[in-house]
Order: C-alpha cells, then structure tokens, then sequence
C-alpha cells in the first residue's frame, strides 16, 4: 500500500465527515429558529417522535448529531426525558439509511449532488436557497469522501498482516471493543459503518466476521452524546443513559442471536454479490429490530436512567453557577437544534435570575416593615447571584452574537441583553430600599400607620406588576398598553406619597430622618417601575423594534 493510498483513505474520511459539518450548518440554518415548533408538534407521542428521529438523521447523516442535539432539547427543557426516548429510537433507525446509499453506490452520481449545492450557494442570492444548497453539497461531499476510501482501501487486500487482523473479529469481544473503540475515535457511526462497508467490498471482511464489529459501533457512537452531556443538567445525562442502554440491548440480543444461529449467513445470501449491502442490511436490521422491540418499553427506559441518575435536592444558591448555559453545554454553535436551544436556555437562565430579583422585591419593602436583622444581608447574597447572572447571560449572549450564531436572531438577542440588564437593574433598586430599611431598623424609627399602608400598597403593585413579566412571555398590543398603564400609576402613586410624606413631615407625624429615608423608597420604586416596563417593552415585537 502506497502513500498516496494513505492520503487517500485519510482524505476520503476528511471529506466524509466535512460533508456532514456542512449539511449540519444547511439544516441548522434553514430550520434552527423552528426547531422548538417542529418539536413541540412532532414529539407528542411515540410513533411520530420516533419518525422525528429517523428524519433528521436521515438528513444530517449521523445519528451522533440527533443525539447531541437532544441532549441538548432535554437540557434546555425543549424536550421532556420520554420525547428524547422516542427520538434517539429513531435516530438509530435514521442513520442505518447512510449504509444503504453506499450500498445502492448513490456515489456515483455524487458530483451531480455537490454541483447543484455549490451553485445553490454561490450563484443564487437567496438565503433559503443558500442553506438548502449547503444541505445537498455536503450530501455530494460526503459521498464522494466514501467511494475516496473505498479505493484507497482496495491495496490492503494484498497485505497478510491486515486481513490476519480482520479474521480475529469473529471473536464476539474483540469484535464488539474494536468496532466501539473506532467508532467513538471519529466520533461518527455512519463513517465507521461506511469504511467496514469499503473493507466488505474489497473483500477484507466478511458478514460473519465484520458482524460483531458493526454492533460494537452502534455502542461507540454514544461516546458523543456522553461528551457533549458533561456540564449538563441530570435530566440531560439520562438521555446518555438512555442511548447507550438501547444499543447494549440490541448488542446483547443480537450477539446471542448469531453466536447460536446462521442468523449472518442468511443475511449474507439476500445479497450475496453486494458486500456493503450485507452489513447495510445487518445494520438497518439491528436498529429496526431493538426499535421494534424496546418501543413498548420507552418509559420503562426513561425510569431505568433515572434510576441510575436519581433525582437530588437543588443545590444550594450559595454556590454560583449557571444552570442552563453551560461552557460544555450539550451542542456545538451552528449543529442542528444549537439556535432553538440557544435560545431557550437563555430564557430559562433569565427567568432563574427573575425569581432572585422577585424574592429581594419583596424584601425590600418588608425591610422597612419587619424586625429581621438578616433581610439585609440575606438580599446582599441574592444580589451578587443576580449581577453573577447577569454577567455570565451578557456574556454568553455576545459570544453567539460575535459568532454569528444568532444569524436574523439579532432581535431576540438585543431583547436578551435588554431584559437581563433591567432586572438587574431592579435588584439593584431593592438592594437600595433593603439598606434604607436595615437603617430605619438601625436607627430605631418607626413608620407612621399612613406610611405602613402605602409601603404595603407599593409592595403589592411593585409585586403584581413584577410577575407580569415574570415568565418572559411575549407581550402583545393590549399587554403592552396595560404595562404602560400600570407604570404611569407608578408615577402617580410616587407623586402622590410625596405629598402625603411632606404633610406628615409638616405635621409633626414623622421625623426629618424618616423622612429622608422614605423619600429615597419612593425613588427606587419609581424606577422599579420604569425597569419593568423596559422588560416588557424587550418582549413586545412591535416595541422591540424601536
């Protein structure tokens, strides 16, 4: 075997898996935006989230991918545990549909895929066809990588020490390590499965010995899936679990199966001219087959991973972490589903921050009201959560930014940054009436019982108009229109309580200390209530883009 042999397998397998990267970046870029939609629509019950699955493999080539990106769904809560069963059941279907086209040699007219891609992307100037034909080139490519290798491997046919190698994979063990083993090296199935299809067609391995090393690659490929879940949520991880039982399963029966039956010889004589459609045929048999047996066990599944990850109690809010954006988060920038899930998680990290920001609300005013001594400091501790969120949020918000990941997102993006800088904002703001308090308590004052009840009432409708945006739903015109009410109310309740506090003052009711310190409340509600509205305005499509 000469050199250029090597070059030629290493480009082949180069080409193979830059022909998936770029029909990855197609998919993403043409439906990223509506992949939580599709999924809301097509996961709600087993037989269609199963066909999900064999879909979007089918067209990203790889079920690794499918798996990452539902390891990602699940982390972001885009996804619930027992919709990611269904999906990964049919991504492992999904992805024996590779092995077929090589079989039915779809190589050859490869060029003919690449060349309309690239004219897709270079010579039209439409976006949408821009990404579809980034989706066909990487069909082209891929394919044109696999006949690559095939040829390449042609020379080792002729080296003893190669195919001596080869004939020990009728051992079951050996078999089933080597084939996880490389799979989980190139971190591809679909490429793995293709290069044992080139070893078959230049008659290196046989159905019978190449068997066991194809169910072992079924097993590498979740390697992928159990990198990309580091960092990630419990929930997340489980979907890992859920893989990789599927697939020892499957190896478990299917090993049996061909150690005591000719189960590979007869698989064998359905095509026994065509060698790589041997081990299509085995492989889309194996994963049809485990589908067909575990589909009625899903839940069965989703609890046994739970079972081995179990629930735990949250951690504490003492330690400083991001629950959803995660710098080892489930899916690389531009992957299938990383916009749905880049957004979603943001989302979710911005309505954690908002629960923190509520508590220190009502504990602002409280401060004022209450003998506790530690509402102070316990709202200094929830601040620094807040601005540590904040921060972390802005920052992972301007890296998608800088990478283009957000592409015709810019809107949402800008919103992300609106909303997460205004309830910061209002923390800071209770942070302020929270010390003004803890002075009021120092300093042995005490409120009127007039003061009392308008401490109370700015409580209520700080509160009430708080949980309005709460949830970071959109606003549409008529919430909008009632937002702007409510911090015009603000603005007169603020006006109001002046006056009253003036005249208090004059009267004799409240001292010149107080006074001070009630005054410096009003302010900070005052803006509480301009913050809020920022918020909704951030969530009002038609205010967004003013």
């Amino acid at each position: 075997m000469q050199l250029t042999d090597y070059l030629g397998l290493i480009g082949g397998l180069a080409l193979f898996l830059y022909g998936m990267y770029t029909m990855n970046n197609g998919l993403e870029a043409a439906a990223g935006a509506s992949m939580k939609k599709i999924l809301e629509k097509l996961t709600s019950n087993r037989f269609l989230g199963v066909l999900v699955g064999v879909g979007i493999t089918a067209v990203i080539q790889s079920s690794s991918a499918t798996t990452v990106m539902v390891v990602g769904f699940v982390n972001s809560r885009l996804m619930t545990l027992k919709q990611a069963v269904w999906v990964i059941m049919g991504a492992n279907i999904g992805t024996t549909i590779t092995g077929q086209l090589i079989a039915l040699d779809v190589g050859l007219i490869a060029p003919i895929f690449a060349i309309i891609g690239v004219i897709m992307c270079v010579f039209i100037k439409k976006p949408v066809i821009n990404h579809y034909g980034s989706i066909i080139a990487g069909l082209g490519i891929l394919f044109i990588g696999m006949n690559l290798m095939s040829s390449s491997m042609e020379p080792l046919s002729s080296m003893p020490q190669f195919v001596d190698i080869l004939t020990k994979f009728d051992n079951p063990l050996l078999g089933i390590l080597a084939g996880a083993a490389f799979t989980a090296v190139i971190q591809s199935s679909s490429a793995s499965v293709g290069i044992l299809q080139a070893l078959a067609s230049a008659s290196l391995i046989t159905l019978p010995n190449a068997v066991y090393v194809l169910f072992g690659q079924n097993i590498g490929t979740c390697i992928t899936a159990v990198i990309a879940s580091v960092g990630t949520s419990r929930a997340a991880k489980r979907t890992t679990i859920i893989h990789l039982s599927f697939n020892i399963i499957g190896t478990f029966i299917f090993t049996l199966i061909c150690l005591f039956s000719p189960f590979a010889e007869w698989v064998a004589s359905l095509t026994p001219d065509n060698p790589a459609m041997q081990i299509a045929n085995m492989h889309t048999i194996f994963n049809v087959a485990t589908t067909l047996l575990l589909l009625p066990f899903g839940s069965l599944l989703a609890k046994f991973a739970t079972l081995i990850l179990k629930e735990r109690p949250s951690e504490q809010n003492g330690e400083k972490r991001l629950m959803y954006l995660n710098s080892h988060s489930a899916v690389k920038e531009h992957a299938v589903g990383s916009l749905a899930i880049a957004e979603n998680s943001v989302r979710l990290e911005l309505e954690r921050m908002a629960q923190m920001v509520k508590v220190n609300l009502s504990a602002a005013f409280d401060s004022f009201l209450s003998p506790d001594d530690d509402i102070e400091s316990n709202a200094e501790k929830t601040e620094e959560y807040i601005d540590y969120l904040n921060k972390e949020i802005s920052k992972y918000v301007s890296k998608r930014i800088a990478n283009g990941s957000y592409g015709g997102a810019s809107g949402e993006s800008a919103a992300f940054f609106r909303i997460s800088g205004n309830l910061e904002r209002i923390g800071d703001h209770a942070l302020n009436i929270c010390q003004y308090g803890g002075l009021f308590r120092k300093n042995k004052l005490t409120a009127s019982q007039y003061a009392v009840n308008e401490i109370l009432y700015m409580k209520e409708i700080s509160l009430s108009f708080f949980d309005s945006i709460l949830n970071l739903h959109p606003f549409d015109a008529d919430a909008m229109k009632s937002a702007e009410d409510v911090e015009q109310h603000f603005d007169e309740i603020t006006e109001e309580y002046r006056k009253n506090q003036l005249e208090r003052l004059q009267s004799g009711v409240c001292s010149g200390e107080a006074c001070i310190l009630y005054s410096e409340l009003l302010t900070d509600f005052e803006r509480i209530g301009d913050h809020i509205l920022n918020i909704a305005q951030a969530l009002s499509p038609q205010k967004a883009k003013t």
